[in-house]
């Protein structure tokens, strides 16, 4: 009885649902998708700027790309197209564009930015150059209706301070006179650069080690003995042995990937490209020596999109290789970044890789067993590789016989700053910073006297003068709170202003926090705020770091306090000198 009132009741109420009468309101009903309607007009423009191009998502950013680069700036209606066009989630295509800071992103209420924007340098090395005033005289003197002027951080040209970027073209020691005389030129593409082709690389004897190990008459075993007798380490940061990182990627099953990381984002260092410009072949041979040593289905490059002329003339030597039947059409690959310093991180660049905003993995698994597509994949430096040609060449021995004060081998320092001759400059690995400024830089600048330097860029911390005498090389610098990193030497002098430096720096590593952990995105924020400061709390400060290091998941929120506790510690009588007050 009762499951028979159920049953008439659920009936009455459906039939009601279906024949509504006077009294019931009808059910209105979508006549078109959720969400906001595809732009008739973008979907065509993206449909024809891609053409054929493959739809994957590891290829999102490059898609980004080609829109931004043909339109200035990425609006929503080409997102949802591009959604569309990929059949892709319009928040995954979002995330992603939102993430990395060369994309424009321009919204339904905004007006698109003008036609011409100039990035201006903020990095460090910028800083102590003029950037700031430059920015400011150049805001004076633009039409902002025309003329967009915004800051941008480090560009890797370090040595040619302050640096602006237009377009794709960049202006070395700029002026408002030669940044005028580009505008007025209209020509914003890359700068050309003489490099070392293919035939003149080959008559120098280039690419017959390659030739060897593919023919077998140079044997794996032989070239792990040679990098290992040589004592070569990943160049990129992290000082890992060459030799083992290979061993760790072959011991894991194929397919495996090769990775090189050519995203180098740290502020002061430019050695990358200076090897890039020069030699790329000679790059080349390297990473494909080192795809053959891990037997890699292919070769991805991932390259900074702060170095356009470097882009062209790789594409170059790639389609060089290619004719010649070096390798196969499609093997190397070459992916464009897209302005973000954590993709310097090894498993951020894959992230970035596979078409993700680039935040770092968890570790393990490490990308030695699952990197690229979930694959094992072998990641390195781009002068790690450069230099395994040139270890054949003239022998491990060679190299591992260089060094000073007990350290072996040979290191590329990109020196910037308060000295005479700024550069890449070629030394011994344990030089010390007082030798290094005094034979290879020219000395100090006139009128200025050495206060403090950075021995490894922004994360590789802060020493005084009165330590200018330690050698420069892995492992040396960890007891005073340092690191090598990538060798990037940024040289600061008694008429710099340290708080500006900090702050500087730490505004840097806040902007450049790629959000995911909460001591590293917090952090960054609060040890800016803390320094800006005109008193100290160097208690809390230093409990603030302390956390940042043992909680943040990668690199860049452990190294970030890493300046300030460098200050705190060698620096409290120049601190006073500046009004400020340092509490415990």
């Amino acid at each position: 009885m009762i499951q028979d009132n159920y049953n008439n009741e659920r009936l009455t109420m459906s039939v009601t649902s279906i024949t509504p009468n006077q009294n019931s309101t009808q059910r209105k009903t979508r006549n078109k998708l959720r969400g906001r309607s595809l732009d008739s007009v973008a979907m065509a423009e993206v449909s024809e700027l891609l053409g054929d191009a493959p739809r994957r998502r590891d290829l999102l950013i490059e898609h980004l790309h080609v829109i931004q680069d043909r339109f200035g700036y990425l609006s929503l209606p080409h997102l949802r197209a591009l959604s569309a066009w990929m059949n892709l989630p319009m928040a995954t295509v979002y995330e992603t564009a939102t993430f990395y800071a060369h994309f424009d992103i321009v919204h339904d209420d905004q007006p698109a930015p003008p036609a011409v924007t100039i990035r201006v340098c903020d990095s460090l090395s910028c800083q102590l150059a003029g950037a700031e005033a430059l920015k400011a005289a150049l805001e004076r003197g633009t039409d902002a209706s025309e003329v967009r002027v915004i800051n941008a951080p480090c560009m890797g040209r370090c040595d040619t301070a302050p640096v602006v970027e237009i377009g794709h073209r960049h202006v070395d020691h700029a002026t408002p006179e030669n940044i005028d005389a580009v505008l007025k030129g209209q020509d914003f593409h890359p700068q050309a650069v003489a490099w070392q082709a293919l035939d003149a690389y080959q008559q120098a004897g280039g690419y017959e080690l390659l030739s060897q190990c593919r023919r077998g008459d140079v044997t794996l075993e032989t070239l792990v003995e040679m990098l290992e007798t040589s004592g070569l380490r990943g160049l990129g940061g992290a000082g890992f042995p060459t030799f083992r990182k290979w061993g760790f990627v072959r011991a894991e099953p194929g397919p495996r990937y090769c990775v090189i990381n050519a995203d180098e984002g740290e502020p002061g260092t430019f050695k990358d490209r200076y090897y890039l410009e020069r030699e790329p072949h000679r790059f080349l041979e390297g990473a494909l020596i080192s795809s053959w040593a891990v037997e890699a289905a292919a070769l991805y490059i991932y390259l900074r999109d702060e170095y356009p002329a470097v882009r062209e003339l790789l594409s170059a030597a790639i389609a060089e290789l290619e004719q010649a039947g070096i390798v196969e059409q499609g093997y190397i690959v070459l992916r464009r970044g897209a302005g973000a310093y954590i993709c310097g991180e090894e498993s951020a660049l894959i992230e970035s890789l596979e078409g993700k905003p680039g935040k770092p993995r968890h570790r393990p698994p490490f990308v030695a067993q699952k990197g690229l597509f979930d694959r094992p994949t072998l990641v390195n430096n781009v002068e790690t590789v450069y230099w395994i040609p040139l270890l054949w060449e003239k022998g491990a021995q060679w190299f591992a016989s260089q060094g000073r004060h007990g350290r072996k081998g040979l290191r590329s320092f990109s020196v910037s700053g308060r000295v005479k001759n700024p550069g890449v400059h070629l030394a011994p690995a344990g030089i010390t910073l007082q030798e290094l400024v005094d034979e290879y830089c020219g000395g100090m600048l006139d009128g200025h006297r050495l206060l403090a330097y950075l021995p490894g860029g922004a994360s590789g911390g802060i020493l005084p003068a009165s330590k200018a005498d330690i050698p420069l090389d892995f492992d040396t610098l960890q007891p005073h709170g340092c690191f090598i990193g990538s060798a990037a030497v940024m040289v600061v002098s008694d008429q710099d202003d340290l708080r500006r430096v900090a702050s500087n720096l730490m505004a840097f590593f806040a902007d450049e926090s790629c959000g995911q952990c909460t001591p590293c995105r917090v952090g960054t924020e609060k040890m800016l705020a803390l320094i800006e400061d005109d008193e100290w709390d160097a208690a809390q400060l230093t409990r603030l770091s302390q956390v940042m290091q043992d909680a943040s998941i990668c690199g860049l929120g452990q190294a970030a306090p890493n300046p300030v506790l460098g200050l705190l510690k060698d620096f409290r009588a120049e601190l006073a000198a500046s009004n400020i007050i340092v509490k415990g």
